[in-house]
């Protein structure tokens, strides 16, 4: 399992506009790349804003990663207050309910 993590630092207020955004063009982007099983959105009381996508391989972390970080600055540069960053690995632990 591996995952792919973005993050940014969103201007106060932009949490209901970024997750719109996220929900109509950023969900369709990601889901649609090989090995792709979940995407979850955090947003911080901080402003800070993760997308976490995990994968079932790592060339599918890396092109979420390529695909997000060019969709973020077509889409969001505005409501953001700096260049959103990125990485991806593997996942060393996890576990569910």
């Amino acid at each position: 399992m591996y995952a792919a993590i973005r993050q940014g630092k969103a201007k106060t207020g932009m949490a209901e506009e970024l997750a719109r955004r996220i929900k109509e063009g950023a969900i369709p982007i990601i889901s649609d790349v090989e090995g792709f099983m979940a995407y979850y959105v955090v947003y911080a009381p901080d402003d800070t804003v993760t997308a976490i996508s995990i994968f079932n391989n790592y060339a599918g972390a890396e092109e979420s990663n390529r695909r997000g970080v060019a969709w973020i600055e077509q889409n969001l540069t505005p409501l953001l207050t700096g260049p959103a960053t990125a990485v991806a690995g593997p996942v060393i632990v996890h576990t569910l309910a």
